[in-house]
């Protein structure tokens, strides 16, 4: 397995495509993965490449941090693991909802 690479600061129209062509450059792409809204299917900006080597990860990260793609600023680092996510169900906790302490009409401050 090979070493995974977070992109940011990517351009809203790079497909991946453009990544795997950018980052076979500097090595064998095994995948590229860009993050999109699920709810509009947009993207979000970033993405994940897996390389198939750490030797390979290493030198796209040193040569495409900073590097100017399709006009913007790559920020290319060390994935790290993702964290779990607390899950929310239905009793979801919310702060708020009460009626103000009693600040409305007739009860200010006199």
């Amino acid at each position: 397995m090979g070493k995974k690479i977070y992109v940011g600061n990517l351009s809203f129209t790079a497909t991946t495509d453009d990544i795997k062509e950018l980052f076979s450059k500097h090595g064998e792409v095994e995948t590229v993965n860009l993050i999109t809204d699920a709810h509009t299917g947009r993207a979000k900006g970033f993405g994940f490449v897996e390389m198939a080597t750490e030797d390979d990860a290493k030198k796209a990260i040193e040569s495409l941090n900073g590097s100017i793609f399709m006009e913007r600023t790559l920020s290319v680092a060390e994935a790290k693991p993702q964290q779990p996510r607390e899950r929310h169900g239905f009793e979801r906790k919310r702060g708020g909802g009460g009626f103000g302490g009693g600040r409305g009409p007739g009860r200010g401050r006199r």
